[in-house]
């Protein structure tokens, strides 16, 4: 059984049909990456598993339990994470007071994840601890938002467009971290465009177009099929 599966999943935003007959699998310690041009309907399949954007059919389960419908604190709560694009930092908030703030509180309260694990991840944030967040960087925002959700301690967690709007240089570091993140075993689901950015960290790919599936496979597969690539990525 997969950790996390979406099963014939329709999303509408009011009338407008969105996400078609969407069906995802996600193993424990995977890379999952979902790719495609702008509006194939990426965003909508992370906001939907996180319970933004709930699926009117369809089922989501997690380790076989339908979450689809649940409020997005429960789904984050039964473990999973979500780091959108727009980041949504605590601006007023010192960089250690925003990941204080997301630090698991229910349950028993323990887990893998803590303000000092984060800051060997992202070392920049422990020389930025006591900086207001909306003073920070692009991508220091970026690493904030990543190192809030670990807070919380997930078993998978979903990246939005983790590298839009950033510097190539900070897309490398930003590449290494998320690196070092799949080596301790975590489960990502990476919703991207830039194919070189995930090159290096997927394990299988989905290619969404109109919020369809239009292929699945391996990353080594992806990478060797240019007909794939110019079919539905090049711009």
């Amino acid at each position: 059984m997969a950790l996390l599966e979406l099963h014939h999943v329709e999303t509408y935003y009011g009338d407008s049909h969105i996400l078609f007959d969407l069906s995802l699998e996600i193993d424990k310690g995977e890379v999952v990456c979902l790719l495609g041009r702008n509006g194939a309907g990426k965003t909508t399949t992370v906001r939907t598993i996180i319970g933004l954007t709930p699926p009117r059919s369809g089922r989501i389960t997690l380790r076989g339990h339908d979450v689809a419908g649940l409020p997005s604190f429960r789904i984050a709560r039964l473990g999973i994470g979500f780091v959108p694009e727009d980041r949504r930092i605590f601006g007023n908030l010192t960089v250690h007071e925003n990941l204080e703030v997301a630090r698991r509180t229910w349950g028993d309260g323990d887990g893998p994840w803590t303000v000092e694990r984060v800051f060997e991840l992202f070392p920049i944030l422990r020389e930025r601890r006591r900086q207001a967040g909306g003073t920070l960087s692009g991508g220091e925002q970026q690493m904030l938002t990543i190192a809030r959700t670990l807070m919380g301690n997930p078993d998978v967690l979903l990246l939005d467009e983790p590298s839009e709007g950033l510097a190539p240089l900070v897309i490398e570091m930003l590449g290494q971290q998320l690196g070092r993140l799949k080596a301790s075993g975590l489960t990502i689901v990476l919703a991207e465009q830039n194919v070189r950015f995930v090159s290096d960290l997927g394990d299988r790919v989905y290619i969404l177009e109109k919020g369809m599936v239009r292929y699945q496979g391996s990353m080594a597969e992806f990478l060797a099929d240019a007909g794939v690539r110019q079919a539905y990525l090049a711009v």
